[in-house]
């Protein structure tokens, strides 16, 4: 199994917290992985983007055109990175702030709307991890007592207070991704 996957959006909205939860998830569950980021002077406010490799073999390169899952976060990854979707594979996505959806009937594509459900919860520090749950339904890659572990590993000791909070927005993630458009 390898699952090569692209995370962007704006700085700011987790996109590098949540490749970083994923990669040491997979290094927990002693998989290979990669984490490289990419971002703007910028920081928050700026794009960035995260490609994550998790595999059950080693890694040759984390440089990739191409990508199994894309989660887009903001209209200018969407234009960026929609192509870059491998046939048959999977965009997620998150429809508030996108004016233009996708349109590829060669991939399959969800929606989750993390925005509101961060809204709703009235924490928008859970925007990202209702993002994750959401993948992580579609994309099993690491099993959920190794994303426990990825969030103690990732998270300032400060921070661990938050983990269940983090957790139940994984949960929830993964009850509010519809699909969009499926592959038949």
């Amino acid at each position: 199994m390898t699952e090569e996957i692209i995370i962007a959006g704006f700085g700011g909205q987790g996109v590098l917290s949540m490749g970083k939860i994923l990669a040491y998830s997979g290094m927990m569950q002693n998989k290979e992985v990669s984490w490289m980021p990419s971002y703007g002077p910028e920081m928050r406010g700026g794009t960035a983007n995260v490609t994550v490799i998790i595999s059950d073999d080693r890694i040759s390169s984390p440089i990739l055109n191409q990508f199994d899952t894309a989660i887009i976060l903001n209209q200018q990854s969407m234009d960026k990175f929609e192509k870059t979707v491998k046939k048959g594979g999977v965009l997620i996505y998150d429809p508030n702030g996108i004016t233009h959806h996708p349109t590829r009937t060669d991939i399959n594509i969800y929606t989750v709307a993390a925005v509101d459900e961060a809204a709703k919860k009235g924490s928008a520090k859970v925007f990202n991890m209702l993002i994750l749950g959401a993948f992580l339904k579609l994309k099993p890659v690491v099993d959920p007592e190794y994303i426990h572990k990825g969030l103690e590993k990732s998270l300032p000791a400060r921070h661990h207070h938050t983990i269940p909070d983090n957790e139940n927005a994984i949960a929830k993630g993964k009850e509010i991704v519809m699909p969009k458009y499926l592959l038949n």
